[in-house]
């Protein structure tokens, strides 16, 4: 004769049943699926310096890491629904995707040859130009290129490489203007030794220079040398640049030895006039410099800086700093709505969904 055993939840009056199960039902579920691509999930910590910092990161917000395992990432992009970003150490430039995680885009990406180069062999930031091309600060290689399409064994044009007669040191990173021009950075972060008195240094200054016409370079073409412009030459370290939204500004920090934030009135034929201390971080202890930098559509301005992404307004109010676990390098806007901000630092990318939308990468010609 077959036992059958009574349901225990019958044994328990209706009342308690029924709070039970509103209890089960508000409790968290711990084996929820992070979002696709999401290795970890943590509350994001910010030092909310101004009140305005609730405009711009929610309350709630969490710091997502997609991807690990590298030494120091650098130069990030969003491209068609995918990251590019830059793992100099291993010198290649790597491709995230939602869903697919990272693969290999290019290896190596920088210097070419088969001795020991140094700490940074590979290439540094990237921007799309206005056809949507990737243009990169080739860092180690000591230019700047361009990928005439995303197929890694394609084509490649180089934009500069010389500045009267001379290599450049190693271009850092760089930013399109909407008529068409490129300007970027050239500290010696590439260089074996990465200071000024490397042996291998041909240029005495270290420089932000301006490539007038960079769209419109022909594919396979060689470097326009004549026509480099150089805008800046008393910045010992400038390293992140980018627009203030509609290019009435240009910003450039600086890395070392005073870690500041310099703004620059573009005029219009290219060149640069009034330069201005926008922010100086030298006295904070924390790990992090001024490094690789973007703007939002309202202008403010996010950047590497020390302990973590530094948001300042566009007249160089702090507003606060997101708190980082790493050391950043850089940052880029990402996702269908651009608010999305990626940031690459020491062995990790992470991303951070924000309340402001950025800047698009190419603007438009006012």
């Amino acid at each position: 004769m077959k036992t059958i055993s009574p349901n225990p939840l019958r044994l328990i009056a209706p009342a308690t049943l029924a709070f039970l199960c509103l209890v089960l039902a508000a409790a968290p579920n711990p084996a929820q699926p992070a979002a696709p691509g999401v290795l970890s999930s943590i509350p994001l910590k910010v030092d909310r310096l101004d009140p305005s910092i609730a405009r711009i990161v929610p309350a709630a917000a969490k710091l997502e890491q997609i991807a690990t395992g590298f030494t120091w990432t650098e130069g990030p992009i969003w491209v068609h629904g995918s990251l590019f970003f830059a793992d100099i150490p291993s010198n290649s430039i790597r491709r995230w995707t939602p869903g697919k995680g990272v693969s290999i885009f290019l290896q190596p990406s920088g210097y070419k040859g088969s001795d020991h180069y140094g700490r940074e062999p590979g290439t540094n930031g990237m921007t799309l130009d206005a056809l949507g091309r990737l243009t990169v600060a080739g860092h180690a290689q000591r230019d700047v290129f361009r990928f005439e399409s995303l197929n890694p064994e394609g084509p490649v044009t180089t934009l500069a490489d010389r500045y009267q007669g001379k290599r450049l040191n190693s271009p850092n990173d760089l930013v399109y203007r909407s008529d068409g021009s490129l300007y970027f950075t050239d500290p010696p972060y590439g260089l074996r030794t990465q200071n000024d008195s490397d042996p291998e240094k041909d240029l005495q200054v270290n420089g932000v220079y301006r490539i007038p016409h960079a769209l419109t370079h022909k594919a396979g073409d060689p470097p326009d040398r004549e026509q480099l412009q150089l805008l800046i030459s008393d910045l010992p370290r400038p390293n992140g640049i980018a627009f203030s939204p509609g290019e009435k500004y240009l910003y450039v920090d600086n890395s070392e030895p005073k870690k500041i934030w310099m703004r620059y009135r573009v005029l219009p034929d290219g060149t640069l006039a009034d330069p201005k201390l926008l922010y100086d971080a030298t006295s904070d202890p924390r790990p992090g410099g001024p490094d690789g930098m973007k703007v939002d559509v309202e202008g403010n301005i996010y950047s590497a800086g020390p302990g973590g992404v530094l948001i300042l307004s566009p007249d160089g109010k702090p507003l606060g700093t997101i708190l980082m676990p790493e050391r950043v390098a850089n940052v880029a806007w990402g996702g269908p709505d651009r608010k999305t901000l990626y940031i690459t630092a020491s062995s990790s990318v992470y991303r951070v969904h924000l309340l402001i939308a950025g800047e698009p990468v190419v603007q438009t010609k006012k």
